[in-house]
């Protein structure tokens, strides 16, 4: 589903150059659920953000689904994205002003979709994280735990065949954590989806198929379960 050929990504800080990745090679097949591990400026984070086409490598390629996304024009990275990946950022991205169903439904209809054809797909995700009684609620209303379980349910809108999350868990306390775990693992087995998962949880990372350590910009360690 993913391969990555050599990939690097340096920084210009100003003064001087910075190797954030050191031609990582990696392939992650359909289905799998891999968790990307490392210390704080191992890369992680911007490993994640090149397999999503969100930025351009300095070197390499990214292969997603057999296509070759490196050198690709944003419009069309943006089409690729659309119909290929769903993204869970840490800080939800929840927009204010649209209710909890509308947050989940705007990926369907950025794809050109009529809302009301995915009114009911929407309510069936929110009941299945848990808000269905909570769909006309606005993000300020609901607490963190419920605003990451929208923006789980926003993720599989639009029955992305990769779905990534970048430290998903990361600003929940332990029990609303783990029923967030619970649910990615749930709607990935359902929806048959690729799951990669960015986290520094190590108890998180034991329940994936397989666990990528990075350090320093190269990968440590690639261990499956």
């Amino acid at each position: 589903m993913i391969e990555v050929r050599n990939l690097t990504k340096t920084a210009d800080t100003g003064t001087h150059r910075v190797e954030i990745l050191k031609g990582v090679n990696l392939t992650i097949p359909r289905g799998q659920f891999a968790a990307i591990m490392g210390p704080s400026g191992s890369g992680k984070s911007t490993l994640l953000g090149l397999m999503a086409g969100l930025d351009a490598p300095t070197s390499g390629q990214v292969i997603l689904d057999g296509v070759d996304i490196s050198g690709m024009e944003e419009d069309a990275l943006a089409a690729i994205r659309g119909r290929k990946i769903g993204f869970v950022f840490q800080s939800y991205q929840l927009i204010p002003t649209l209710t909890a169903e509308e947050n989940v439904l705007l990926p369907y209809e950025l794809n050109g979709n009529g809302a009301g054809d995915g009114a009911k797909r929407a309510i069936e995700l929110l009941e299945a994280v848990g808000l269905g009684d909570r769909r006309d609620h606005y993000p300020v209303q609901l607490s963190g735990g419920e605003q990451q379980r929208v923006a789980l349910a926003r993720a599989f809108m639009a029955r992305p065949p990769i779905l990534m999350a970048d430290e998903p868990t990361g600003n929940l306390d332990s029990a609303n954590g783990s029923h967030v775990l619970d649910l990615l693992i749930e709607l990935n087995k359902r929806e048959q989806t690729t799951l990669i998962l960015v986290t520094h949880d190590a108890e998180l990372a034991s329940r994936a198929d397989r666990c990528i350590r990075l350090r320093d910009g190269q990968i440590d360690s690639d261990e499956s379960r």
